[in-house]
């Protein structure tokens, strides 16, 4: 069983910086593909940024330049690092985890496997 947990998150000032961890226990695979995704209170839930299998980092528009993802010093684990926050950014953040993403690396649906979601909140 693939067990995938978030970490980090809370409140900061708009033009703060924030870090989120994830970390994935049970996968038996050598590929991956780990994303993080947000959902705002009454929004859709949104992509943010993903790490494919081969190494591919994708951003949302929303996020470039201001946030940063990467591989954690675990294997399988993966950290946001998020950086110049606006209110916007206001969501539950989630991790998510499936084999191999691709160009659907922002298709909610193409993910297997979700943490239960870590708060973030940004203040203007």
């Amino acid at each position: 069983q693939v067990n995938v947990e978030e970490s980090g998150g809370g409140s900061a000032q708009a033009g703060g910086s924030l870090r989120l961890s994830c970390a994935t226990s049970g996968w038996t695979r050598t590929n991956f593909c780990m994303a993080w995704f947000r959902q705002a209170p009454g929004k859709e839930r949104e992509a943010v940024a993903a790490i494919d299998s081969d190494g591919t980092i994708s951003y949302a528009d929303s996020v470039k330049g201001r946030f940063t993802i990467s591989q954690g010093d675990a294997k399988n684990t993966l950290i946001l690092q998020m950086d110049s926050l606006k209110a916007e950014d206001t969501a539950m953040y989630y991790c998510a985890a499936t084999w191999a993403c691709g160009r659907g690396w922002a298709a909610a649906k193409v993910y297997g496997y979700w943490g239960q979601g870590t708060q973030v909140t940004v203040s203007s």
